[in-house]
């Protein structure tokens, strides 16, 4: 958000994140996005913080209807890499953008499809070695080492990264009337 001159504060919402169940995909990350966002509001009136417009996101990874969350350990995360292995899954991002004055929100989901190449076990291995999907939805984060196992992309990067920025600008300007530039 800093990269688009957003000036912001960092809330962690302690949503738990397994609290939805049996919905599909993109109304998982939209709900989750809301309930981020209310948490958030309720610590920001604790804080006496009344003027603020609050950011949530949630992001998954989705293969055949499949939520793949964070692995919990090395071996789910080798389980879910095999699967993503050669194939193309989906990447749903939700946001939602609350005003802490009246309660007010709006929320957004993006999709974007992503490829892997085939994945050799050892390559598998190699990545989990570095640490980097033990705290990512689907075991990898495309905005670094995992950039190596992406064949092609349709739609929006951003999105696969966590929080897809038109969709926030969008939000942003339509429903709050608040200008980037």
């Amino acid at each position: 958000m800093s990269d688009i001159g957003l000036e912001f504060e960092v809330i962690v919402s302690d949503v738990d994140e397994n609290s939805i169940e049996g919905i599909d995909a993109q109304m998982f990350v939209q709900e989750l996005s809301l309930l981020k966002a209310n948490a958030v509001a309720a610590k920001a009136r604790d804080m006496r913080i009344n003027d603020a417009l609050i950011i949530s996101a949630d992001t998954v990874v989705c293969l055949d209807g499949e939520i793949l969350g964070k692995p919990v350990d090395r071996d789910d995360a080798f389980r879910i890499l095999r699967l993503l292995s050669g194939r193309m899954h989906e990447v749903y991002t939700g946001i939602c953008v609350m005003r802490t004055e009246d309660g007010f929100a709006a929320t957004s989901v993006r999709k974007t499809s992503v490829c892997f190449k085939s994945l050799s076990d050892e390559k598998i291995r190699s990545y989990i070695q570095t640490g980097e999907p033990m705290d990512k939805a689907g075991a990898y984060g495309i905005q670094g080492y995992g950039a190596t196992l992406v064949k092609e992309i349709h739609g929006d990067y951003f999105n696969v990264v966590g929080l897809p920025i038109e969709a926030l600008s969008e939000l942003l300007e339509t429903e709050f009337e608040f200008r980037i530039f």
